[in-house]
């Protein structure tokens, strides 16, 4: 390369940059322009020059240099933190897409960790949770090809592709002895946000899978629904944020609005003035004061813990389950000029109480252990009650306590069998209501 080309590359990297820094300059409020070029450390972007030249001339295949860029600007990156991305033109699209609660893929929400794709949550009712894949899975190679030394972007993108094609995932899990294969046929994934039902007379449970720009919505016309099939208020609810993997600031600030009459509900800290905000709650509670048990899990990421947070702080909600996954951190999206943008890293949030989360998670109020219940083998032996005595005196008072609204023994037993956190949030329920009558 000679002297020419490479100020001349040293001046095309500095303008880059400082285009860069200017377009952004509206969403992070960095220096100006002529600054941030001015300030560029040049013996770096000398030695970049010389790796530039060094691959364009060494390397065992002739490389484009807009891939070469392209690759530059994404390990500026990807070197930053797990989350911030150079997203080009078709990762930006499915990113826009993806927050509408459509995409194509496997239907998982991954990250990196020691260089492998660590699965943060396995999306309801898709591929893969279907196939048995589970938060906190290490996948380490897709179909022959290692997963170590590969990008999130470039695993991502192997892992899309056409509907009815297969892939086969191998994965680490904890305390598995070997690595599990998986084979999983890709299909069009339709995240609907909510899910909900009733659990029994009075008791209802809503499901939020992801936060999308119509789950706020959403959340209020379910829990509409559910009063008018309860024929009259709710005694309680299970909020379910296991293996929900976040998303949208603005919907988690919404679905915890629904159920707080006032107060902080999540505060925004970065480095400048643009990326620090504090949301506060509106007048208004969807359930008039009723108890809300939300279970949670190691899964339940970003979105899903300033929900929980701000629930647990208010003491508007007990938090059952697992610790969840401790991301602390706000990205925000910034589109650039040739239909790009980076997801960038600006700021922490804080819970009302003033915690941050980054790295630590929620602790639930109530602890419970991943755990599976069956019922116990029936012997035949009933055990001698008072009515079985021979000469017993009769109860005067009629039957005692009615029944009609109570759930047969049977559901319960399959809820516990079926899902024992949603089981023992139930009962909790029960008891706050009980105590609230006394």
């Amino acid at each position: 390369m000679n002297a020419f080309t490479r100020n001349t590359l040293i001046l095309l990297l500095g303008l880059l940059l400082g285009v860069s820094l200017a377009i952004a300059r509206g969403v992070l409020a960095e220096k100006p322009q002529q600054n941030a070029v001015a300030g560029l450390p040049l013996e770096t972007v000398r030695t970049l020059s010389e790796v530039f030249d060094k691959i364009k001339h060494n390397y065992v295949e002739d490389v484009e240099d807009k891939a070469l860029l392209d690759n530059a600007i994404s390990g500026m990156l990807t070197g930053l933190d797990p989350h911030s991305t150079y997203l080009d033109a078709k990762a930006f699209e499915e990113l826009r897409v993806g927050t509408t609660g459509e995409f194509g893929g496997l239907g998982i929400v991954v990250g990196m960790e020691d260089g492998f794709v660590k699965v943060i949550s396995p999306i309801d009712d898709t591929p893969a949770q279907r196939a048995g894949v589970k938060a906190g899975d290490l996948i380490i190679r897709l179909d022959e090809k290692p997963v170590k030394g590969m990008s999130l972007d470039d695993a991502v993108k192997m892992m899309r592709g056409k509907p009815g094609s297969e892939i086969e995932l191998t994965i680490v899990r904890k305390d598995e002895d070997q690595p599990l294969k998986f084979n999983i046929t890709r299909d069009r994934i339709r995240v609907k946000s909510i899910k909900a039902r009733m659990l029994e007379p009075g008791y209802a449970y809503v499901r939020i899978s992801q936060f999308q720009e119509r789950t706020g919505k959403e959340l209020h016309n379910a829990i509409s629904k559910l009063k008018k099939e309860n024929k009259g208020p709710l005694k309680g609810m299970v909020l379910d944020l296991r293996n929900n993997p976040g998303g949208l600031l603005d919907a988690s600030v919404m679905v915890s609005d629904t159920f707080l009459e006032r107060g902080t509900v999540v505060s925004v800290k970065g480095r400048t003035e643009d990326n620090k905000l504090s949301q506060a709650a509106t007048p208004g509670d969807i359930l008039k004061g009723a108890p809300i048990v939300v279970l949670v899990n190691e899964g339940s990421a970003s979105a899903s813990e300033i929900v929980a947070g701000a629930l647990q702080d208010h003491k508007r909600a007990v938090i059952m389950g697992q610790k969840t996954f401790g991301k602390g951190s706000v990205q925000t999206v910034i589109p650039l000029g040739n239909n790009s943008a980076l997801k960038l890293t600006t700021a922490r949030y804080y819970t009302p109480s003033g915690r941050s989360i980054q790295a630590e998670g929620i602790v639930p109020d109530i602890e419970l252990e991943h755990l599976q219940v069956a019922a116990k083998d029936d012997n035949g032996f009933k055990p001698l009650k008072e009515a079985d005595l021979s000469g017993h005196l009769e109860n005067r008072k009629g039957a005692g306590r009615k029944n009609a609204d109570k759930p047969k023994n049977g559901d319960l037993l399959a809820l516990a069998s079926d899902d024992y956190p949603v089981y023992e949030a139930l009962n909790l329920l029960k008891g706050l209501n009980l105590l609230s009558q006394k």
